[in-house]
């Protein structure tokens, strides 16, 4: 868990440069926070911006670096724009092309590599060949407590709700609104969703330990993954009431009723928690934590296709 003092001085690292995204009512028991309206287009911002911000200007002095599929590779380029400093991003060959023109018309320098070789970077820390202050878009203490100024915001604006729902992809972004949320409201559920072609988390709460799942890639590219980063179950452990695995088709329908009903654009790790809400009781919270789609796949969803 994060300390609460450590998320309330991200807030204060982060000031007005982030959004302090809309809370809005979808239905009588559907609360989005809407991550998806900040600058880039995500969550991200809030992390990065928070860890080079808390850098010394002797660690910013070679630049940044991180291992990103696209999202946080945005968060790491901007903030390394506002700060003066270089900005290298290792990637997965696979990152939506949408994602990486985003990160290079930031100023980043995108270096593409294997899936399994962008993995091995996020799992070491570092890049052979690449110097710099490496940023880890998940397990970086101060990336996880700028997360967590998203749960600040959400016991600030909602009198009370009974669970919040939130995206997993490497645990950074639960690890830090579960942390801020289970503070101020321990009795709130915290429960995570991934698309169930890629759903370590699941798997591994269902097992009572990390077990090797059966891995297929689809156009949710922001959530879920091959396997959990071996430092994030205990904080999951501690920290997750519940994991739900969704179809894809679910996340395609919660797509569709975002763009329909709420006139919200979101990517497929955006769309997951309001897919996993399907049938809940009580009150929700489901964090929309990006919107950054290629449009020929949102396309393809609105239209009703499997992209």
């Amino acid at each position: 868990m994060i300390p609460l003092e450590e998320i309330r001085r991200a807030r204060e690292r982060l000031g007005d440069s982030v959004v302090r995204t809309p809370l809005v009512q979808l239905d009588e028991r559907v609360w989005l926070k809407l991550e998806n309206l900040q600058p880039i287009g995500s969550f991200k911002l809030r992390g990065a911006l928070s860890a080079i911000r808390a850098a010394s200007a002797d660690e910013l002095a070679a630049g940044v670096v991180t291992a990103s599929a696209g999202n946080m590779a945005q968060g790491v380029a901007w903030a390394a724009r506002e700060a003066g400093v270089r900005a290298r991003i290792v990637a997965p060959e696979s990152a939506p092309r949408a994602k990486l023109d985003a990160v290079e018309r930031l100023g980043g320098e995108v270096i593409p590599v294997s899936y399994e070789a962008w993995w091995q970077a996020m799992v070491e820390r570092r890049y052979e060949g690449v110097d710099g202050l490496f940023v880890h878009p998940v397990e970086d203490e101060a990336v996880m407590a700028g997360n967590g100024t998203i749960g600040l915001e959400l016991c600030e604006e909602l009198a009370a709700f009974d669970t919040v729902i939130v995206p997993w992809g490497g645990g950074g972004l639960t690890t830090g609104v579960a942390s801020a949320v289970k503070a101020l409201r321990p009795g709130v559920r915290v429960v995570t969703a991934e698309p169930e072609t890629a759903a370590p988390l699941a798997a591994a709460l269902a097992a009572g330990e990390p077990v090797a799942i059966d891995y297929v890639p689809s156009f949710v590219d922001g959530a879920g993954g091959r396997a959990l980063l071996p430092t994030m179950w205990d904080r999951a452990r501690a920290l997750v009431d519940e994991a739900v695995a969704v179809p894809l088709a679910d996340v395609e329908e919660a797509i569709r009723t975002l763009a329909a009903r709420a006139r919200v654009v979101a990517e497929g790790a955006g769309a997951l928690a309001l897919a996993a809400a399907r049938d809940r009781e009580g009150t929700t919270v489901c964090i929309v934590s990006g919107g950054n789609v290629d449009a020929s796949v949102l396309a393809a969803i609105l239209a009703g296709r499997t992209p």
